[in-house]
């Protein structure tokens, strides 16, 4: 461990993110403290833990299961009660998707800096709900006209003002889903007492059933919610959808008494400022060796709430912002000009963070096509079982059952034999699952280019449908969903572990960021491909009647892009280092047994 000189606290006390230590004198304050804290660690026994936690996966499976019945057809909503085309729709579900997770970004900064976990929970699930409301009431009132429209058979006549209801109510779920759901995962973690070594092995398992429960939730939604969609009964699933956010927030209530809650940070964005403006301040200045920098006194880092965080040697230039000049008096209390190792082994770890998060976004691309292409390709294959005919949206039942079978097998299985042979109580590390999701994801792809080959090989004459099974389909739903295990769960673990105290929401929030902007690349790629290939008397690879194009080309497209990332983020992953905190509590106790000792 490194020896960081002696300074006075009082460095920062000005700063609306950084914390004051409090110099307890005398033997009856002392005492006074001493009791506090035994108090406290009772306390610590009464809240948090398993128990509680279990509502916050509850509240997930329910409002995941809303969501998606809102979200798993609403392409086919597009078309068949909207009157969209393939492309608009497709585009559409893939922006509306790609805002959905680009809130997360506001719900984690809001949690990590103002109103902490639990109030942004109750707040944008308000929001989730409200927005539920509103799709129930404009598809009953204004959209689902004839009743019974919107089966496939059966036009329908919107009005004007019902499109403006929609889209607004289901940018309203996407604004209350998305700004909850990191917050959600983190505020779950919160509730594991890392000092407890049981309760610490089942936070690493926590990440794995919080997605767990975010694919039992969406099973329903996929199975029986599809099938009334699908027969033109829209309306009876989003009021479905909208009792279950309902029953979902009243679990989440229900633990308030019991939840363990961690306060704001302050926000992270200013102390980030303040790094790279002491940087700029002192650019011409040589940055002093690790043991000269500045630090504050004590176990508690100068951000509240925060650990102290060990320094690293990377990014070398960064360390001017801690860097004592000869004219500069600590007395000055400006973080502008002067910054703690903490505060900027803080900006560190996000610039390491970022070549990782980037090399994960054409994995969302990759992600994004069961909620579009997917299902159009589906809509135009042979669905019928008998006289039964399956939903293409159900379709992705296959993707969640094989999550909800790799989770198993992982936990069960291969956590126990990679963790004998590598020494790793977590079996593979969270970079390597990644890079195996990335791996499984392009092969995914692959898959779907050969299933459209195959559908083109069989289409009906002078219809816009192929004879070709919608079962062939199932490769393809099944391997993106073990994909999904083990890049989505590694993801999750991974930038919630890696990120420092201060932004842990802000760490989750990068999982679901990644996934909004697949989906906006996804979007973005759709155009140019159409732009390039729809030329003179070529309809392009994606064209209303998909037994005209080569969506089959678009798929070994992605694959193509996958393998390449794969490349970059196989350097990524070797470069990355892993963050070092301070364990605070044990020097606690060091400091508290050393003024023990002054007093005897």
């Amino acid at each position: 461990m490194q020896i960081l000189p002696k300074m006075a606290t009082s460095f920062s006390a000005n700063s609306p993110n950084i914390a004051t230590n409090k110099v307890t004198e005398g033997d009856s304050s002392y005492r006074e403290e001493s009791a506090m804290e035994r108090s406290s660690r009772a306390d610590e026994k009464k809240i948090g833990g398993a128990k509680v936690a279990s509502l916050l996966l509850v509240n997930q499976a329910l409002a995941t299961l809303a969501f998606f019945g809102v979200g798993v057809n609403l392409v086919l909503f597009l078309t068949r009660v909207l009157g969209q085309d393939n492309v608009s729709a497709a585009n559409n579900v893939s922006k509306w998707i790609g805002t959905v997770y680009m809130f997360s970004l506001i719900g984690a900064f809001l949690s990590d800096s103002y109103w902490g976990r639990y109030l942004t929970c109750m707040v944008f699930q308000l929001i989730f709900v409200l927005g539920l409301a509103l799709s129930s009431l404009s598809s009953w009132r204004f959209l689902i006209n004839p009743a019974g429209c919107g089966d496939g058979n059966t036009p329908c006549k919107p009005s004007s003002i019902g499109d403006d209801i929609f889209y607004l109510s289901i940018y309203l779920v996407a604004f209350g889903y998305g700004g909850h759901q990191p917050t959600l995962a983190t505020f779950g973690a919160d509730q594991y007492n890392e000092k407890n070594p049981n309760e610490k092995n089942a936070k690493v398992a926590f990440f794995c059933y919080f997605y767990f429960a975010l694919n039992v939730g969406s099973l329903f939604s996929n199975t029986v919610l599809v099938y009334y969609e699908d027969t033109g009964k829209w309306t009876m699933g989003f009021l479905v959808s909208l009792v279950s956010a309902v029953i979902a927030f009243l679990a989440f209530l229900l633990g308030t008494p019991r939840y363990r809650y961690v306060k704001p940070c302050g926000n992270p964005v200013v102390r980030i400022a303040q790094v790279f403006a002491a940087v700029f301040r002192k650019w011409k200045a040589a940055p002093a060796k690790a043991e000269e920098l500045f630090e504050v006194d004590g176990a508690k880092s100068a951000i509240k709430g925060s650990r102290k965080i060990r320094h690293t040697d990377d990014f070398k230039f960064m360390d001017k912002a801690a860097t004592i000049k000869e004219n500069e008096e600590l007395s000055s209390k400006n973080p502008w000009r002067l910054c703690t190792v903490t505060q900027v082994e803080e900006a560190k770890c996000l610039l390491r963070m970022l070549p990782v998060w980037l090399c994960t976004i054409i994995y969302s691309v990759v992600f994004t096509q069961m909620a579009s292409l997917f299902v159009e390709q589906g809509d135009v294959m042979n669905s019928y079982i008998g006289s039964f005919h399956l939903p293409a949206a159900s379709m992705s039942a296959f993707d969640i059952c094989s999550v909800l079978v790799c989770t198993g097998i992982y936990r069960q299985i291969l956590v126990p034999f990679a963790g004998k042979l590598s020494g790793n109580p977590k079996g593979l590390s969270e970079l390597q699952r990644m890079g195996i999701g990335l791996v499984i994801g392009m092969l995914a792809m692959v898959a779907s280019g050969a299933t459209e080959i195959a559908r083109l090989k069989r289409i009906i004459h002078g219809q816009k449908t192929s004879s070709l099974s919608i079962f062939w389909q199932i490769p393809q739903y099944v391997l993106v969903g073990a994909s999904e295990v083990f890049m989505y769960v590694g993801q999750l673990e991974f930038f919630n572990g890696q990120a420092p105290d201060g932004i842990k929401s802000f760490g989750s929030s990068l999982c679901m960021a990644s996934i909004s902007l697949g989906n906006y690349v996804s979007s973005m790629l759709v155009n140019m491909v159409m732009i390039i290939t729809a030329r003179g008397q070529n309809k392009g690879w994606i064209p209303e009647n998909l037994n005209t194009g080569h969506m089959d080309r678009f798929f070994f497209l992605l694959a193509g892009l996958a393998a390449f990332d794969f490349v970059l983020y196989l350097l990524c992953a070797k470069w990355y280092k892993n963050i070092n905190v301070e364990d605070s509590d044990m020097e606690e106790q060091e400091q508290e047994q050393e003024d023990v000792n002054s007093k005897v």
